[in-house]
């Protein structure tokens, strides 16, 4: 960006679990979507990764906040401060003033007008001139490289941190879609209430999310098999330390009954596609972005679940922000942006 600009674009995927800011074809800020609060004045502390290693060993004194649930802005005053300090980390790198900025920022499908309000009011406190939004199955076709204007049928699933987006695109338009609430969060909750269940160990957010990240798998047999994790942590009964060694197929259990919810919601899209669009889908198959696209074997569940080929995005963790940032290039020509 040169010294002159007088506005500056940028794409932001607000996710539950990460926020990914791209500026000029470039990705700017990638961190988790938490920050920490001083407890007595409200004033920020640390945001992102600096946060996220707070989080779980704060004092009375500071309080870690994840300001989005399940897709939606959870903590209106915690969003815009991240939102801000995520902003400025851009900027600074930017022009000697602070230039007008122009958003397009990604937003669940199945947002209310009053979600997608909070979005627009947090992105213009922290900011914003224009704003732009898009929806994720949408920036998460465009991110994995699907021409979602031509008049053919497309079918995403975008697994993220809060929600499950499944949706069959053409010609520009979601034709149907289902957003559930079981997500990698839920997937990091049921690793730790598995732990806790079965062997008696407490475990904290973050260490569920190292074991879902080293031995998160969907099927209980994998060819490649990852290097089993050692957890350690306090024996619920008697709070002496005990160490446990996970393997994936132990991980694929805990799992399962999260993971048959994902199934269900994808054979009900499927039902509802239109016949003329379902053939193009079994013909070029159903791709599979976000964080959940990264569990060992996830496709080939899906494949065996539905008899149709899955592929998984290239780097599907940030497929949703090079979605949104291709949108942000095409603003004038792309419809479905939301004014």
């Amino acid at each position: 960006m040169g010294i002159f600009s007088l506005t500056q674009e940028l794409a932001i995927d607000l996710g539950t679990a990460n926020t990914v800011i791209i500026s000029d074809g470039k990705i700017m800020v990638d961190e988790p979507s938490i920050v920490a609060i001083d407890h007595n004045t409200g004033k920020l502390v640390a945001i992102g990764n600096q946060a996220r290693q707070m989080h779980g060993k704060t004092h009375g004194n500071i309080r870690t906040v994840r300001p989005l649930k399940d897709g939606v802005i959870a903590d209106f005053n915690a969003t815009e401060m991240m939102l801000r300090g995520m902003i400025r980390k851009v900027r600074s790198r930017g022009s000697l003033f602070s230039p007008s900025l122009k958003m397009v920022i990604c937003i669940p499908s199945g947002s209310t007008n009053v979600e997608i309000r909070a979005v627009r009011d947090s992105a213009e406190h922290a900011g914003g001139r224009e704003v732009y939004m898009i929806y994720e199955p949408m920036a998460a076709a465009l991110g994995a490289g699907l021409d979602v204007e031509a008049p053919e049928g497309h079918m995403i699933i975008d697994i993220g941190g809060g929600t499950t987006e499944i949706a069959c695109i053409s010609l520009g338009g979601i034709v149907c879609s289902e957003s559930i609430n079981v997500a990698g969060d839920v997937l990091t909750e049921d690793i730790q209430s598995y732990v806790r269940q079965q062997h008696n160990i407490r475990i904290g957010e973050r260490t569920a999310e190292d074991i879902k990240l080293a031995v998160g798998a969907a099927v209980s047999e994998l060819e490649d098999e990852p290097v089993d994790f050692v957890v350690t942590g306090p024996n619920v009964l008697t709070s002496l330390p005990s160490t446990l060694t996970m393997s994936y197929s132990e991980i694929a259990y805990a799992l399962e009954k999260s993971l048959v919810k994902i199934d269900a919601t994808i054979m009900k899209v499927l039902e509802m596609v239109p016949p003329e669009l379902y053939s193009d889908i079994v013909r070029k198959g159903i791709y599979v972005a976000g964080g959940g696209a990264l569990l060992k074997g996830i496709a080939r569940r899906f494949q065996e679940k539905t008899n149709i080929p899955f592929i998984v995005a290239e780097d599907p963790l940030r497929a949703v922000a090079r979605g949104t940032g291709v949108a942000l290039k095409n603003i004038n020509k792309f419809s479905f942006l939301i004014k």
